[in-house]
């Protein structure tokens, strides 16, 4: 902040600061020309001149009784990674990642030279504070929590900060993003200062669920990979190993297993995974990923590229679901160790999330929810072929399998006993009116164990 530093008001100017200070006000500007002259008074006044913000941003002036601007804020995105705000806030790596829009940066303040007068600073900043999560709630639809600046203490001392209540945090280590992985150092480290907007922010922030108000900020952001490289090797070397290369040319810069990797990275950070969400996915894994997970480099830029969608497309196209499905299995079993032999195995039909609105048939056991397989609904069929088809391919010798009242059929339960040497465990509701009026007949109600 640039401030020119006024003299002691006499005794005669006091009534006349104390107006000013009770009756200032504070509002954003929304308007272009509103802020293209906000922009303007920065490029006059300010040090590091007006910035050219991106994405989320909420500009204020300050106002004196008689409408005449004071000085003006400019609040925008918050630093991606500060190590001294990230230990007083004390959230995890990930919690950052997801939650770091709750936070938001105060980077630009100027007070006009001409209209400073002593505690008008600290009376903006604490005027602004009381309002700005509301603001950024009624224009982005999310409070913000906490707010961080930068003060160079080459330049200021960060007094105004001060008396508004924020809290100094250290220096910064001197460092600018200068792309997405890559940092410079400038040799100017800054005074980093904080203040909190809510009672209990930090709690909130580092807390393990987001309270429902601030639930939609971390459902927004965007999956992300967190297996590290070595992890990244052992989930495609299973398939580099089981799954064949359905493409003539061998050195492609996408092989097979390179892209069934990324869909398992996808499904393990609980991501979308149609083509295009799975291209969106793969432009955010790092280099470091990319080459764990096979990707080949291009020879001109020595840069680890991400498939597109039609290469994931093509993939899908043409390999085999029946070995990836085994792979998954053995993968699984590796991981979590064998498939408890003395549990239900429940047979369900859904509709995935993921599954482009097609009806899937998957087998799992409970309560351990290990997989056992799955099988795609035809177009213009039901659960019930694609459950036999399941069945017909899982060894469920011994097993007890429960499925709902849509396969509550002569034929399903044949096979469970005499081709798969399963017991079955069937709902009976009125679409079999037969056998439910035998149950009825035969065998005595037990009641619910609930009531």
């Amino acid at each position: 902040m640039r401030v020119t530093h006024p003299a002691p008001p006499t005794t005669s100017e006091w009534p006349t600061l104390q107006s000013l200070l009770r009756d200032l006000r504070i509002e954003p500007l929304l308007a272009d020309p509103q802020i293209a002259r906000a922009a303007e008074l920065l490029d006059e006044h300010h040090y590091l001149g007006a910035p050219n913000p991106v994405g989320e941003r909420l500009w204020y002036a300050a106002l004196a009784p008689d409408g005449q601007w004071l000085g003006v804020l400019l609040f925008t995105a918050a630093s991606r990674r500060l190590r001294h705000r990230d230990e007083w806030i004390g959230w995890s790596e990930e919690q950052r990642r997801r939650r770091l829009p709750l936070v938001v940066n105060n980077s630009r303040f100027l007070l006009l030279p001409e209209k400073t007068s002593p505690n008008l600073g600290s009376a903006v900043l604490s005027r602004v504070a009381a309002r700005l999560s509301d603001d950024w709630m009624e224009r982005y639809h999310h409070p913000v929590l906490i707010v961080e600046t930068f003060v160079d203490p080459q330049l200021f001392r960060g007094t105004v900060y001060k008396a508004a209540n924020w809290t100094p945090l250290g220096l910064t280590r001197g460092n600018q993003r200068v792309s997405r992985d890559y940092y410079e150092p400038h040799d100017r480290p800054k005074q980093l200062f904080v203040r909190e907007l809510a009672r209990n922010a930090r709690r909130s922030l580092q807390a393990e669920h987001l309270k429902p108000t601030l639930a939609a900020v971390e459902a927004a952001s965007l999956p992300r990979c967190t297996q590290r490289a070595g992890e990244l090797k052992s989930l495609i070397a299973m398939f580099q190993q089981r799954v064949p290369e359905y493409r003539s040319r061998r050195r492609c810069t996408y092989p097979v297993h390179s892209l069934l990797g990324i869909m398992a990275a996808a499904h393990l950070a609980d991501a979308p995974r149609g083509q295009k969400d799975l291209e969106v996915f793969a432009k955010s894994l790092s280099q470091a990923q990319l080459k764990a997970l096979g990707v080949r480099r291009d020879t001109k830029t020595r840069r680890y590229a991400s498939p597109d969608q039609t290469t994931f497309s093509r993939m899908m196209s043409n390999v085999n679901a029946d070995l990836v499905e085994e792979v998954l299995i053995e993968w699984q079993r590796r991981i979590r160790g064998p498939v408890p032999s003395d549990q239900t195995v429940a047979i369900d039909g859904k509709q995935p999330k993921h599954a482009g609105g097609h009806n899937v048939v998957t087998a799992v056991t409970t309560p351990s929810q290990h997989y056992l397989g799955c099988e795609l609904v035809e177009d213009k069929s039901n659960e019930i072929p694609a459950a036999r088809t399941l069945i017909g391919r899982l060894d469920l010798d011994g097993k007890l399998v429960s499925l709902d009242a849509m396969h509550s059929c002569q034929q399903t339960a044949r096979q469970l006993v005499l081709d798969a040497g399963a017991d079955y465990s069937l709902t009976i509701k009125e679409n079999t009116p037969e056998i439910k009026k035998r149950i009825e007949s035969k065998l005595p109600d037990p009641g619910s164990p609930l009531l």
